[in-house]
């Protein structure tokens, strides 16, 4: 009985603090998913920004739960802009370019969309989780 308690222990890795880290981080990514757009409009309501003060923006208000990288962020403002959600401009008055995002009308429409539809999803989530 030992060996087979042995055999099963070598596959098991112990819960270190970098595993337990990936865990958490795996679970808030698979929540944010389909969030992503709402949290980025969200963010650009406040005024228009470039795409680095989006993602510092998103990190500071989420007080660093969402630390979310560049190859997640920039796909998803480009994909906002093709959708007519978000218009683009250059900024050359610095010693970068940097590109400037800002909300169009439809993605003020968009975003009030879908605060209504986080407010019903989080109320049953609350409801149903005993908060």
């Amino acid at each position: 009985m030992s060996i087979q308690y042995s055999k099963i222990q070598s596959f098991i890795k112990p819960l270190t603090p970098s595993i337990a880290r990936y865990m958490i981080d795996s679970m808030i990514g698979e929540a944010l998913k389909g969030h992503l757009d709402l949290l980025l409009l969200a963010i650009l309501a406040e005024g228009p920004a470039h795409g680095y003060a989006v993602i510092e923006s998103l990190r500071n208000r989420s007080n660093g739960t969402f630390d979310l990288p560049e190859g997640t962020i920039y796909p998803a403002l480009h994909r906002l802009e093709n959708q007519g959600l978000l218009r683009s401009s250059w900024l050359e008055d610095s010693a970068r370019r940097k590109r400037i995002y800002q909300l169009t009308p439809k993605g003020q429409q968009m975003l009030v969309k879908r605060q209504e539809e986080w407010k019903t999803f989080s109320k049953a989530i609350n409801a149903t989780v005993g908060i």
